[in-house]
């Protein structure tokens, strides 16, 4: 299991020297802000073996990962503890926490909506648009709802959001 540490942890650990920092954000949200150190390897196309062959990332090194909280954090670290990775740790905070902290960043130019704001977005929408057609063209519509709450409730259970991972795909969460 992944061991957590705080932002002031990792600030402490950059402060001693190179080590390997991961940022699991989209590319988009990587482009807009970032902690200096970090790589962006997005967790919806991580491949924790092909980093490894590309020397991304050591399996005898700790690897830390990072996002705007944790929990697309701890999404990848499950992913690199399957392939056999055993010292990864989750920033806790993320890159919110650091900025909030007033520690440096990269800022560029790119703006974009924060993925969970893109999904409560998309889900109210399509919540709506169920309601609304359920109503308006034929009461079956209302399963739409239905299909996004049951979604949502199990999101909230698994702490995994189907509906984040399809929308990190999305060409505006792609742009760098």
């Amino acid at each position: 299991m992944a061991t957590l540490i705080t932002i002031e942890t990792l600030r402490e650990r950059i402060a001693q020297g190179p080590l390997t920092l991961l940022d699991v954000r989209t590319p988009a949200e990587f482009a807009e802000v970032h902690i200096p150190e970090a790589r962006s390897a997005p967790l919806d196309s991580l491949n924790p073996d092909a980093l490894e062959r590309a020397g991304q990332v050591r399996r005898t090194e700790p690897l830390y990962l990072i996002c705007r909280t944790q929990n697309r954090s701890k999404l990848a670290a499950t992913a690199f503890e399957k392939s056999g990775y055993t010292d990864v740790i989750v920033v806790e905070g993320g890159t919110s926490g650091w900025d909030s902290a007033g520690y440096p960043v990269v800022r560029g130019t790119v703006k974009v909506i924060a993925l969970e704001r893109q999904v409560r977005i998309a889900a109210g929408s399509l919540v709506l648009l169920g309601v609304l057609l359920a109503w308006l063209v034929n009461p079956l519509f209302i399963l739409l709802s239905a299909f996004v709450g049951a979604g949502l409730v199990f999101a909230g259970i698994t702490d995994t959001c189907g509906l984040g991972l399809l929308l990190a795909r999305a060409p505006w969460n792609r742009r760098t």
